[in-house]
Parts: C-alpha cells; sequence; structure tokens
C-alpha cells in the first residue's frame, strides 16, 4: 500500500468478496491509524476500542460504495470519525453543556506553560477537556470540520460549536500551564 492511501486491489477485491484473510489485512494496515482517531474522540481507551471495532465493520459492511479510483484512507477516516460522533451521541448526550466555570485548578500558579510537548503528551491533555469540547475541538482543530458541519453531526446550533471550540481552546490553554493539574466538578 502506498502511504496508507492506496488500497491493494487484492486487498480491495477479497474484502468486498467477504473474504476474512482481506478483512484481516486491511485491519492490520490500518489499525495504528485507526486507533489515533479514536483515541482523539473517546474519552477511555476502551471506548476507543469499541468505535474502533465498529467502524472497521461499517467499512467492511460498506466496502462496495468505495471507489479505488480515490484514495482510501480519507474514507476511511470519515467512517471512523462518523462512528466516534455516533459514540459519544449515544454514550454522552447529556455532557453536552459544561460551563467553563466548573473548572477548578488543582496545580501551583508558578508552573510555567510546557516547551515542548510530544503528540502523547498533547493527546492526554486533551482528554481532559470535557466530552462536548474535545468532541468539538478535535472535529474544528484537528480535521478541519466547519462550525455548520460539526452543529449537523452533533446536533447543536452552529453558535454551540463556536463556543465550545472557543472554551475548548481557552480550558486546554489552562490545562497546558498548570501542567495538566487540572480536574473538573460535576
Amino acid at each position: 500500500m502506498k502511504n496508507g492511501s492506496v488500497i491493494s486491489p487484492d486487498i480491495l477485491r477479497g474484502c468486498k468478496a467477504g473474504n476474512i484473510k482481506s478483512q484481516e489485512q486491511l485491519y492490520r494496515a490500518f489499525y495504528g491509524f485507526a486507533m489515533s482517531v479514536c483515541l482523539r474522540y473517546c474519552k477511555t481507551h476502551e471506548d476507543a476500542k469499541e468505535v474502533l471495532n465498529d467502524s472497521f465493520l461499517k467499512v467492511f459492511d460498506k466496502i462496495e460504495s468505495f471507489d479505488p479510483a480515490h484514495s482510501f484512507k480519507p474514507w476511511f477516516k470519515k467512517i471512523v470519525i462518523n462512528t466516534a460522533i455516533d459514540h459519544y451521541r449515544v454514550n454522552h448526550r447529556h455532557y453536552r453543556y459544561q460551563d467553563i466555570n466548573t473548572v477548578t485548578e488543582t496545580g501551583s500558579e508558578t508552573e510555567t506553560p510546557l516547551d515542548r510537548l510530544g503528540y502523547e503528551e498533547l493527546l492526554k491533555k486533551v482528554q481532559m477537556l470535557p466530552p462536548a469540547y474535545k468532541m468539538a475541538f478535535n472535529l474544528f482543530v484537528i480535521d478541519e470540520f466547519t462550525h455548520e458541519e460539526i452543529a449537523q453531526k452533533l446536533g447543536i446550533s452552529t453558535g454551540t460549536s463556536k463556543s465550545n471550540v472557543a472554551r475548548a481552546r481557552e480550558l486546554l490553554r489552562k490545562i497546558l500551564s498548570s501542567a495538566g493539574q487540572v480536574s473538573f466538578e460535576k
């Protein structure tokens, strides 16, 4: 496979025919990519695994609709993101609106912002965001959805999407400046 974007015609034919070996090859080839997307959207590693497996099931069910003239990775990513959104809607609906004022810092005021932040560490910080903020932030900042698209997918207003992204950024700044010493009250 070329940069993970082009799927082997043999694997594609096998998946379309329901061949388990081809499906396993596809799973192995895209597991890491899919898990990284799922971890951005899910609260726990277990939730991410659930979304990942649901995503692959959808891919195998919808593989007939994939156009081999296009790159596989963007098509696949869209399915993973939509599956994560569906999971969020079902499991976190009551977390949709969380006021930024419910955040309390427990860290020292003298701590400095992190100078160097690796991907894994940044992912941990984004995971600290309330679910509604994390979902909007990931969709807007990482996956470049518009606020209108986010509003439609999450069943919220465009203004709420903009507000959630702004509040996520503000909260993320606080989290980063206090080296992650932030807790959320319910």
